[in-house]
């Protein structure tokens, strides 16, 4: 019975979506305050009614009801109590209820958050968000029914995907759709806007915090991703650019690109038309990877196995979603004009050169992510872009922008000259100089000495802008609004993040072999020993492993355990690999095939700093948290928005 109540609520919140996709749209071009007040109570009736489908949901995998097909496919009587709970999204149907939830849960926060918005905006937004609802609410009605029947009924459940059954994949997509879905709103907005003909200082001011929330989750849910896949499947990288880590990380750079232009519309009233392409295209990144996972069109360990027909379900929508909106910017965004200039020589020129650098990026990710499809399409050969493609491409743009990223916030709005910054310029050279040789002396690599000299350049001129705004004194310090820390943090914790990938990616060691008990393998200047192995059972999985002893110098410093497990429900085998994880070397070992009299096949790692690639990530959404709180993100009340706007229709 929990199931049909989930279903029937799922039918009533596609009514209601229905509903909240027209009135409210209807009264915005009549004028008519009850039809637009009524969109506000249908977001929030929408929200609580897949609300309730989804505790619905989240009840039958509780309960092992297996009548249930979802659940008997995904879930086991066995299964530990918060595998149960994440096996809830840990599959394409459940997941795709997680996404709708989330967007219909972004939606009702406009009535609550935007009542000094003007009503036509709104209400036109809330039509737009309810009418994405109905898209995807009609893709799971009639494609993926998360509470479609079983019979007969098994008796127990095929089980979760036993790589799946780890606490970091049981919030990673959670985090990964709270980011994706964030960016609906500014979409919502985007396509309000270009109906109305206009977009202010107001629109602005209202979707800079939203961007920065769904760009901080987003963060966060690809920094979760990156260290599920760096221990648990076991071969000790972090970012492998699999393509579906691809297809998360292209809204990443465009939401960032946002970030930055919404910051120039809110404070010198330009870059109107980019921002709103921007809030588009970076929405319409995350609808792309909510296909390619789903599709079944790219191979990847992350990507659910879906049947092609939901894929063709999936694109119309992207079409229809995308397309539709492009096209309205094509015929409207002439309607929006800018009254400001903008000069090469200032912050807001060099928010535009970060822009333009974050969109670059972002094409080269995008080429190298479906140009394989591309050929496969037009002649069927079988291509793979991997790592070499992203370095001879992606590395140099992204060092082109930090290399500016250390300058640009120092220069002043509206127009600056090079001169008012030659001696703190000087400064940064003389670092990057010196920190570039000394790099180069200790680890022997000009590729990671410039790259460590790029991050120490950043994370200088960061310093130097916080103490210019400063003047140099405590009180300035403290006096500094949050968005200013913020921006500190995000700088700090990509120099941070630059500089624990350069050294992963340049000073890394690994070493594999065939090791019996007692049989060592060597990185200068750890010593790595296979102690005793030996299996038994646990919950609902078997395991098979051992020890590894790492000594420096004759005494111990770790000792690493790492196990191969069986999963008899499935008959699916995973690796378990040992870490031990610390600011300097992080020391990982992970144990393959073999047997006591040949041997096994062991690898071991040393990773300097990569611990760090993980704390930048989340300093950095750190800060996009901490500039919430500054006061200037604040709306203006209802009653200041009758002044002229700083964005009008052309006549």
């Amino acid at each position: 019975m929990t199931a049909e109540i989930g279903h029937i609520a799922l039918v009533l919140a596609f009514c209601v979506a229905i509903a909240q996709a027209s009135l409210p749209w209807i009264g915005a071009r009549r004028n008519d305050g009850r039809l637009m007040e009524f969109g506000d109570r249908a977001a929030m009736g929408h929200f609580l009614l897949i609300a309730f489908s989804f505790v619905a949901l989240t009840l039958v995998f509780l309960e092992s009801d297996f009548s249930v097909k979802l659940a008997a496919l995904h879930s086991h009587s066995e299964k530990p109590l918060l595998y149960k709970i994440s096996g809830v999204w840990g599959n394409h149907e459940g997941s795709i209820l997680l996404w709708v939830l989330m967007m219909a849960g972004y939606g009702a926060m406009v009535p609550f958050l935007g009542k000094s918005l003007p009503t036509g905006l709104k209400a036109r937004a809330i039509a737009i968000q309810g009418l994405l609802g109905v898209g995807f609410l009609a893709f799971i009605l009639f494609t993926s029914n998360p509470f479609e029947r079983l019979n007969p009924v098994p008796i127990d459940g095929n089980g979760l995907n036993p790589m799946l059954q780890d606490p970091g994949l049981a919030f990673h997509p959670p985090f990964l759709y709270l980011g994706y879905v964030g960016f609906s709103l500014p979409f919502s907005f985007a396509v309000a806007a270009l109906l109305e003909g206009r977009v202010d200082a107001v629109w602005a001011k209202w979707l800079r915090p939203w961007v920065l929330i769904a760009w901080s989750f987003l963060t966060i849910g690809i920094a979760l991703g990156s260290f599920w896949a760096y221990y648990e499947l076991g071969w000790g990288g972090w970012w492998m650019w699999d393509p579906v880590e691809n297809v998360s990380f292209m809204p990443w750079l465009a939401g960032t690109a946002l970030l930055h232009s919404i910051l120039v519309l809110g404070t010198r009233h330009s870059m109107a038309n980019w921002t709103v392409l921007l809030a588009i295209t970076t929405f319409a990144l995350s609808l792309i990877g909510t296909f390619v996972v789903r599709s079944g069109i790219l191979v990847s360990v992350h990507a659910f196995a879906v049947d092609p027909e939901r894929g063709v379900f999936l694109l119309l929508l992207l079409g229809l979603a995308t397309g539709g909106a492009l096209t309205l910017y094509a015929l409207r965004s002439h309607t929006l004009r800018d009254n400001a200039a903008l000069s090469a020589t200032s912050r807001d020129g060099a928010l535009v050169l970060n822009n333009l650098l974050l969109v670059a990026a972002t094409a080269t990710v995008f080429l190298g992510t479906f140009y394989p499809l591309l050929i496969d399409a037009a002649n069927g050969s079988k291509i793979s872009v991997g790592a070499p493609y992203f370095d001879l491409t992606f590395a140099p743009i992204m060092s082109l922008l930090i290399l500016f990223m250390g300058v640009g916030p120092m220069l002043k709005w509206r127009k600056d000259t090079l001169q008012r910054f030659k001696r703190p310029l000087i400064i940064m050279c003389i670092a990057l100089t010196i920190v570039a040789a000394l790099t180069y002396v200790i680890g022997k690599s000009v590729l990671g000495a410039l790259s460590i000299g790029l991050a120490a350049w950043l994370a200088l001129g960061t310093i130097i802008t916080l103490g210019r705004k400063a003047r140099w004194t405590w009180v300035g310090l403290k006096a500094q609004p949050a968005s200013t820390w913020g921006f500190v943090g995000a700088h700090l914790g990509l120099a941070i993040f630059a500089a624990a990938v350069t050294s992963m990616t340049v000073w890394a060691k690994t070493d594999i072999g065939t090791l019996r008990t007692g049989d060592s393998l060597v990185i200068a200047p750890y010593t790595f020993t296979l102690g005793e192995v030996g299996g038994g059972q646990r919950e609902n999985y078997q395991y098979f492993g051992g020890t590894v002893t790492v000594t420096k110098n004759g005494e111990e410093v770790a000792l690493l355990g790492t196990e191969r497990r069986f999963y008899p429900v499935r008959n699916q085998v995973t690796t378990e690999a040992g870490m031990h994880l610390s600011f300097g070397q992080t020391l990982f070992a992970s144990i393959g095939e073999g047997d006591p009299e040949s041997g096994f096949v062991v690898q071991v790692y040393k990773h300097p700093f990569v611990v760090w690639i993980w704390l930048g990530s989340l300093i950095m959404a750190l800060a996009g948290f901490v500039s919430l709180a500054d006061r200037r993100l604040r709306l203006p009340k209802r009653e200041s928005l009758s002044a002229p706007a700083n964005f009008v229709p052309a006549e």
